[in-house]
C-alpha cells in the first residue's frame, strides 16, 4: 500500500481527483472492478484506508494507489480525532474534486475530513444502519454521528430502496438529499464472470468432499460476519433442531468470528464442536462455496442490501433471509426465496423444511433469482449510474468532468 507520492505529478494532473475511504481494507472489496471502470472514464481514483494485506491486494488488482489512514470502527474519540486529523492532511495533499466514504465511520471520518479540506463534491454511501440494532447510549450517538455525515454530505446515497426509507424515517437524513442508483447496491453482482454457476465445473464436489460432505447430502449455507447482528444465535437455535430431524444435513458456514459484537459463548462452541459445521473463516473467492450449498439462510438483524443473499441467487441457490429492510430488497417472498421474521428460529427451521425434499421448489427459486440479478444488478449498470452521478454533482458545482483544468496553475 502506497501513501502519497510524486505529489507534483498529481498537482499536474488534468484529471479530476476521486478518493474513496472506508474504515477497514475488507469494504475496498465493495469496489473491484468499477475502479477500473471510473479511471477509463478519466478519473483519477486513489483510496484511503487503515493499512492491512486486502488493501495491498486492493491497489495490485484495480491499479489504484491506496493510501494508509488508521481508522477504528468503534467508537474512540481521541484515537477518532487523530484519525480525522490524519486523513485532512491526506486530502490536503491529494486535493480531490470528489470524495465518497463508505460505512458508518468512514463516512464521519470522510465527510468531516473533506469538508475541512473543502473538497466540492462529497458523497456519503450508507451500506446500513448500525443504529436500527443499538441499544442504550450507543443508538443517539449513531444516530448524532450519521447526522453529521449526512449534513456534512452533498448526497446521499443508499444501497437500497428499504434503507433509504430507513434513513429518512429515522430523521438521520432529509428525504430530498437521499437516493439509490439504479437497482441498487454498491458495485452489482458479477453474475457473468465470478458468481456463475455454469463456470464453477466440479467445485461443488471438490469442496464438499474436503468438508466430509457426500454429494447427495443436504448443505444449508450461511454468509457474512459471525456475529449477533447476522442472526447467528437463532441459526444456532434452528440448527439444532435441523440436525437431529435430518441425519445427512451439513452447516456450511462462510466468514469470519469478530470481536466486534460477538456470540455467546454457548453458541460459538456449537459451531467450533460440531462434525456437521463447516467453518471456512474469511475467504477471498465465496463463488466455490455458494456452489457446494443447496440453499442459503440469512436471518440477519440489520442489511443494507442483503449482498450474500443476491450473490447466492446469481448462483441459483434459494434463499432465506429476515423481513427486514435491505433483505426484503435482495429477496422476492415466494419467488426467489422465503422472508420470516428475524430472530425467529422457528421460523427459519419451517422455511428450511419447505426446502428439503422439494427439489423442484428450490430449482424454481433459484432460478428465478439468477434472472432477476441478470436482468436488475449488472455491475455496468451501476457503474454508469454512479459515474453519471459523479458527472451531474461536478457540473453543479462547476466543474466539467471532460474538461478539467490543471491544479498546477503553471501547467498547459
Amino acid at each position: 500500500m502506497r501513501s502519497v507520492s510524486r505529489v507534483d505529478d498529481l498537482m499536474k494532473s488534468n484529471k479530476p481527483v476521486l478518493v474513496h475511504i472506508t474504515t477497514v481494507p475488507m469494504s475496498l472489496r465493495f469496489l473491484e472492478g468499477q475502479v477500473r471502470f471510473m479511471m477509463s472514464k478519466g478519473l483519477d481514483v486513489h483510496a484511503i484506508c487503515s493499512p492491512g494485506q486486502m488493501a495491498d491486494t486492493f491497489s495490485r488488482r484495480e491499479g489504484v494507489v491506496v493510501h494508509p489512514v488508521r481508522m477504528n470502527r468503534n467508537i474512540k474519540p481521541v484515537h477518532d480525532l487523530y484519525s480525522l486529523f490524519c486523513l485532512w492532511r491526506m486530502l490536503l495533499a491529494l486535493q480531490p474534486q470528489i470524495v465518497h466514504a463508505h460505512t458508518p465511520k468512514g463516512g464521519l471520518l470522510g465527510m468531516l475530513g473533506s469538508w475541512l479540506a473543502r473538497t466540492p463534491v462529497r458523497i456519503y454511501h450508507v451500506h446500513g444502519l448500525p443504529l436500527m440494532t443499538a441499544r442504550g447510549i450507543k443508538r443517539p450517538v449513531l444516530r448524532l454521528t450519521e447526522r453529521v455525515a449526512c449534513l456534512l454530505a452533498n448526497q446521499v446515497i443508499c444501497v437500497s430502496n428499504s434503507l433509504r426509507e430507513a434513513v429518512v424515517d429515522s430523521g438521520v437524513c432529509v428525504a430530498e438529499k437521499v437516493k439509490v442508483l439504479a437497482n441498487g447496491s454498491i458495485n452489482g453482482i458479477d453474475s457473468i464472470c465470478r458468481f456463475n454457476p455454469e463456470r464453477v465445473g466440479d467445485v461443488r464436489s471438490k469442496v464438499r468432499s474436503q468438508s466430509g460432505i457426500a454429494d447427495q447430502d443436504l448443505v444449508i449455507g450461511f454468509v457474512g460476519r459471525i456475529v449477533l447482528d447476522k442472526g447467528i444465535v437463532e441459526l444456532v437455535e434452528a440448527w439444532r433442531v435441523l440436525r437431529e430431524e435430518f441425519p445427512q444435513a451439513h452447516l456450511l458456514v462462510v466468514g469470519p468470528f469478530e470481536s466486534h459484537d460477538p456470540l455467546p459463548r454457548g453458541s460459538e462452541s456449537v459451531l467450533r464442536n460440531d462434525p456437521r459445521v463447516h467453518l471456512t473463516g474469511d475467504v477471498d473467492n465465496v463463488a466455490p462455496f455458494y456452489a457446494a450449498m443447496d440453499l442459503l439462510v440469512l436471518p440477519s438483524h440489520r442489511e443494507g442490501l442483503g449482498l450474500a443473499a443476491l450473490e447466492a441467487s446469481a448462483m441459483r441457490l434459494p434463499v432465506i433471509a429476515t423481513r427486514i429492510p435491505g433483505c426484503i430488497d435482495a429477496v422476492i417472498e415466494g419467488e426467489t426465496g422465503l422472508l420470516i421474521p428475524a430472530g425467529d428460529a422457528q421460523a427459519l427451521v419451517e422455511a428450511v423444511k419447505q426446502y428439503v425434499g422439494h427439489d423442484e421448489l428450490r430449482k424454481g427459486h433459484g432460478s428465478a433469482g439468477r434472472a432477476r440479478v441478470l436482468t436488475d444488478f449488472q455491475p455496468e449498470v451501476l457503474w454508469e449510474a454512479t459515474y453519471q452521478e459523479y458527472r451531474r454533482l461536478l457540473e453543479e458545482g462547476g466543474i466539467s468532468i471532460d474538461h478539467h483544468p490543471a491544479r498546477d496553475m503553471g501547467h498547459e
